[in-house]
């Protein structure tokens, strides 16, 4: 299965929902254009068409099959973060990632606990990850994650932490890291956080623009 955790120095590049900043984000173009700008993993939201903003709407929708089947099909190499927008779809994406062949390089994020430990139940080998969300506050987020990381982890049956740059501090990611989970960090389109990020050692990068990557280095 997937490694999420990635040696000192190196970390995971995620184009989220594809390259927004580029395309619609969720269509297949999006995603495409993510892995020309050289992500290794793609992140997107699942409903039961890949989810859509109102700036979408104009573009035909793209279901989780399509996506896959993409990704199967040319974008053998890059690793899959679907994150989950509702309780319900499972043991359906389950049977897709095995359909398409991509389970092996396949993760699972989400907000709702419930959602992830349903899934652990479905798919325990693939490995999930509890999303934290963004916080207006977020000196308070930040102590809270601190304190509340391993309860997290162990209520949502997660090996990893999907957290927003507002509430990410380099003390998380070192009590992550302690608790054996991964740290992903949603959604970095600035280049002086992605640098702090990668010297704090965070395993993966996400953002909507994947150009910023052409000027970090592992």
């Amino acid at each position: 299965m997937i490694e999420l955790r990635r040696p000192p120095g190196q970390f995971a590049r995620v184009g989220h929902r594809g390259a927004p900043a580029l395309a619609v984000e969720n269509t297949l173009r999006s995603l495409e254009i993510a892995v020309e700008l050289g992500c290794d993993m793609l992140e997107f939201d699942v409903l039961p068409l890949l989810a859509h903003s109102r700036r979408a709407l104009a573009s035909p929708p793209a279901t989780l099959d399509d996506a896959l089947a993409l990704c199967a099909e040319r974008f053998r190499g890059v690793g899959l973060q679907l994150d989950l927008k509702r309780r319900g779809m499972e043991e359906k994406i389950s049977s897709l990632l095995r359909r398409h062949g991509v389970r092996e390089r396949t993760w699972i994020s989400a907000f709702d606990a419930g959602a992830l430990r349903r899934f652990a139940e479905v798919d325990p080998e693939v490995p999930r990850s509890y999303t934290f969300p963004r916080n207006r506050l977020a000196g308070t987020a930040r102590a809270t994650l601190l304190r509340r990381l391993p309860a997290l982890l162990r209520r949502a049956r997660a090996t990893a932490v999907t957290l927003h740059h507002t509430v990410v501090s380099e003390a998380a990611i070192v009590r992550a890291h302690e608790l054996d989970a991964a740290v992903y960090v949603w959604t970095v389109n600035d280049l002086t956080v992605a640098r702090r990020l990668i010297a704090a050692e965070a395993d993966g990068i996400i953002t909507d623009d994947p150009r910023i990557f052409s000027t970090l280095t592992t």
